[in-house]
């Protein structure tokens, strides 16, 4: 896995008009929560993804991947790293462009299995960070 450069993260940013955030919670103090509100201040269609609601920040939540019907540039993920492997799954079904790993989450054999299904993989880092540091 390698590296991947901020000028391609800028690329991301720049192309990129769907966000499925997967884990997101209702709960404003959680960064998942805020990270809805977050992109889609910033003008990105955001997808809440968590079986276990049915509505995030105002958003219909979705309870996987497929349900959402439409295509996803950037899975962005709020879960353990032990609970990867269906996502990655979903993320491939559904022909994501790019696999955002949130800070902590890291699963190197995932990660390496959703890159050799042609996805991006950025891991460890905070897509609201990035957005800030690289596009302010």
């Amino acid at each position: 896995m390698a590296n991947i450069e901020e000028e391609q993260i800028k690329k991301i940013f720049k192309e990129s008009k769907t966000v499925a955030v997967v884990g997101a919670s209702p709960k404003s103090w959680r960064d998942s929560g805020q990270a809805v509100d977050f992109l889609r201040a910033r003008g990105y269609e955001v997808f809440p993804v968590n079986p276990n609601y049915t509505e995030v920040g105002g958003r219909k939540c979705f309870p996987n991947l497929q349900s959402i019907g439409r295509e996803i540039d950037i899975v962005d993920v709020f879960r353990n790293p032990a609970d990867l492997s269906p996502i990655v799954d979903e993320s491939i079904a559904v022909k994501a462009k790019t696999l955002w790993l949130q800070l902590g989450v890291v699963n190197p054999g995932e990660q390496a299995r959703a890159e050799a299904a042609g996805i991006v993989v950025i891991a460890d880092r905070c897509i609201m960070v990035d957005y800030r540091f690289l596009m302010s």
